[in-house]
């Protein structure tokens, strides 16, 4: 088993008010997935465009097991619209190599 993971998603737009909305409508729906720590939105202070969601899991069987169940598409989709479509790939999966 792997140790803890963190999965980033990368959004582009300018409506704050929707993004923000959308991450915390997200947010209360995840709660209560098993093995997720929790999760944070960034705003870029570089980039008044980009967002990023920070996801932490207790590791990567367990993200892996949410996401191919079948409420994970229900569950995001809110957030879905504001994906950064710049991007080749809106999304990253990190697992800890290290921390203090």
């Amino acid at each position: 088993m792997s140790g803890e993971v963190r999965v980033v998603l990368y959004h582009a737009t300018d409506d704050v008010t929707g993004v923000t909305e959308a991450y915390h409508q997200v947010s209360r729906e995840l709660a209560s997935v098993p093995g997720q720590l929790g999760n944070e939105l960034l705003r870029s202070v570089h980039d008044p465009l980009a967002f990023v969601v920070i996801s932490r899991w207790k590791d990567l069987d367990t993200f892996n097991e949410w996401e191919q169940g079948v409420s994970h598409k229900d569950s995001t989709s809110p957030l879905r619209r504001f994906r950064d479509t710049r991007l080749e790939r809106p999304f990253g999966i990190y697992e800890v190599a290290a921390h203090y």
